[in-house]
């Protein structure tokens, strides 16, 4: 019997991310509960807007990938804005629930209206 290398990657691909996932809850949790001076100085992270399904509680999923939340979004949007790691972005594309995880950017205005 063979197995086709291009039908068993998305199974091992989908393993990995899943393990990844489960364990960096932990990991994250605990770097910033022991230094948060530290987290900040690493400079990798950037602002981005979470939504998450209306049975989702953001808070929770921003636990889930260790992020601490600057606001938690309930009326209009339903979802979260945090500072989020590379790792923790990637963490929040394979988690149920999660529907979007966009980078939040300044607006501007290149001139103004008379």
């Amino acid at each position: 019997m063979r197995i086709l290398l291009s039908r068993a990657l998305p199974v091992v691909a989908a393993a990995a991310a899943l393990a990844a996932v489960t364990a960096l809850p932990v990991a994250t949790a605990t770097a910033a509960a022991a230094s948060p001076v530290a987290r900040a100085a690493v400079g990798d992270e950037a602002p981005y807007i979470v939504t998450v399904h209306k049975d989702a509680d953001p808070a929770t999923v921003a636990r889930m990938v260790g992020a601490s939340p600057d606001y938690v979004y309930r009326t209009a949007l339903h979802g979260f804005s945090a500072r989020l790691s590379p790792g923790q972005v990637a963490a929040l594309h394979v988690i149920p629930g999660v529907e979007s995880v966009q980078e939040d950017g300044g607006v501007s205005s290149f001139g103004t209206a008379d």
